[in-house]
């Protein structure tokens, strides 16, 4: 594949800027832009606290991308590797496709952030995220099923524990979702009649010395004293450094036992970002490429970027804020500013005035600036609902919010448990003679061990191989290209623990005695074949 521009990242600021572009270019940007984004759609993420509380659907606030942005050629897929000196990046579409090159004469970086949690101990493990419309699913389902389970459970340190929701971080994500989170279980107690007498727990965790810094300090104090007198318990200047399933552990010499906490904090660079910064020496800020004020990276020509990732000069500041506002503007933007180079046109600076802020804290409350004004309580919800109700894409979502949050005005909120199917990282799987388990040359997902009975292996129709009780196979397959280099049937009745993929990378990558263990020839009895089939003239038939 080869396009003129390439952008990277469906968030506001590519999304955005590659709507842009199909008004610029017209029909030819099908054929000339490309954008890459690791889901088919854009996140509407000022709204995304009010699914996690059931105020609203997920469909709500999310815009298809091939719809959002019709003109372009979208491709869905994760960014492995970006060569700037061929102008080429390599692109994993999938767990059925090889990785595709895809070639630019432009390319854009709108790749977002991404959530690192490593640095606490225990919080990786234990910890909730809130990025994504899954994770806002996560979490509403983690809150309802806690409750079902508190119902049943007559142990009162158990109760605690499960009644006890924990948020981390004060700044806008961790203040509306934990807002959210008050008034949901507010709402929902009375249809739990055996926690009629229970105590629910909301603690918010802060490092700094006020909720959200990103506006004014009366406003942050408004917010904090409004949640303060629903019942959320605020912890200011404390941070979590570390926590194991059942404690939170803070540096003040505080604990908090609680079964579920949700993380607002730990935001990171992307890797394709760093491995980029690292590998061309690109200046950066806090994580952010330094771009000049028409977003064009610096020394670089034909690379630009914009959003989260970029560090845009605004005004004296050297980078503007990550927030969805400027992100917006910056897409938008930059998509004039690549149509104007395809024309040898000088593209513009960007220049943007913050218009303001705004936060709801729940219970139909907020905290607005707007302007330099400053709003709280019923009038600045009503504003904050006003401004993205109007500034969410589509008519056809603004239509369903609209429905969703009357229908919230009349009815409880919705209880039911809905619980995804993961996908599981160990499975037993049971087989009867002449079952396939694989064929050559499909790719491989799993590491098997053999648990009872026996598999003979295939070159073609040629048996060359038959494993039984405790043995195992797959690891060749996985640590090399991916895909079965002969065929696996069961040869009498069999049972074989799968082991996924993602799993025994885990293991592979974190444990050098498993990885010694692999290394060992007598753990490879009779697997050469796993590798290359063809030289195996004279294996056991």
């Amino acid at each position: 594949m080869k396009f003129e521009i390439v952008i990277a990242g469906g968030g506001f600021a590519g999304a955005y800027c590659a709507k842009s572009l199909a008004h610029y270019l017209g029909k030819s940007g099908i054929q000339r832009v490309g954008l890459i984004a690791e889901q088919n759609i854009m996140v509407f993420q000022p709204m995304l606290a009010e699914v996690a509380g059931a105020s609203l659907s997920p469909l709500d606030v999310v815009n298809p991308l091939r719809q959002f942005c019709r003109g372009v050629n979208v491709l869905r897929g994760k960014i492995q590797a970006v060569n700037l000196e061929k102008r080429q990046l390599v692109l994993d579409a999938g767990r059925f496709t090889t990785n595709i090159t895809v070639d630019y004469e432009h390319l854009v970086l709108a790749i977002g952030s991404v959530v690192d949690l490593s640095r606490v101990p225990g919080m990786p493990e234990h910890a909730l995220v809130f990025k994504n419309v899954g994770d806002a699913l996560k979490l509403r389902t983690t809150i309802i099923n806690r409750l079902e389970e508190a119902s049943l459970e007559s142990d009162r340190d158990v109760l605690v524990r499960l009644l006890t929701f924990v948020v981390v971080g004060g700044g806008y994500s961790g203040v509306e979702t934990g807002g959210q989170i008050l008034d949901f279980v507010n709402d929902v107690k009375h249809f739990y009649h055996n926690l009629e007498r229970a105590k629910i727990r909301v603690v918010l965790v802060h490092s700094g010395p006020r909720l959200l810094p990103e506006v004014s300090e009366s406003l942050g104090r408004y917010a904090e004293r409004k949640l303060r007198q629903r019942g959320m318990e605020i912890i200011l200047n404390a941070r979590v450094i570390s926590m194991t399933a059942h404690k939170v552990f803070l540096n003040n010499g505080q604990s908090i036992e609680t079964c579920t906490t949700l993380s607002t904090v730990g935001n990171a660079p992307h890797p394709v970002l760093l491995d980029l910064c690292k590998k061309y020496r690109l200046e950066e800020y806090k994580g952010r490429i330094v771009t000049e004020p028409t977003m064009r990276v610096k020394g670089h020509e034909r690379l630009w970027a914009a959003g989260d990732c970029a560090a845009v000069p605004q005004g004296t500041e050297p980078a503007s804020p990550p927030t969805a506002q400027f992100a917006q503007r910056q897409g938008k933007l930059l998509g004039k500013n690549l149509a104007l180079c395809l024309r040898n046109e000088n593209p513009q600076p960007f220049r943007h005035k913050n218009l303001g802020q705004l936060a709801s804290i729940g219970h139909k409350v907020a905290v607005a600036e707007i302007l330099g004004v400053r709003f709280s309580g019923f009038i600045a919800w009503f504003i904050w609902r006003t401004i993205y109700l109007f500034k969410l894409p589509g008519l056809q979502r603004k239509l369903r919010v609209m429905v969703d949050w009357t229908m919230d005005l009349f009815f409880p909120r919705d209880v039911s448990l809905l619980l995804p199917t993961p996908t599981k990282l160990l499975a037993e799987m049971h087989l009867e003679k002449g079952d396939v388990i694989f064929h050559a040359g499909e790719p491989a997902f799993s590491y098997y061990i053999i648990k009872q009975g026996r598999v003979d292996l295939f070159d073609g129709d040629r048996r060359f191989k038959t494993l039984r009780e405790g043995e195992h196979f797959g690891e060749r397959a996985l640590l090399g290209d991916g895909k079965w280099h002969f065929s696996a049937i069961a040869a009498e009745p069999t049972t074989l623990v799968s082991v996924s993929r993602e799993a025994f990378d885990t293991f592979y990558n974190s444990s050098q005695t498993f990885r010694d263990w692999l290394e060992k020839p007598e753990a490879h009895v009779g697997h050469e074949f796993e590798k290359e089939p063809d030289r195996l003239s004279g294996v056991e038939r």
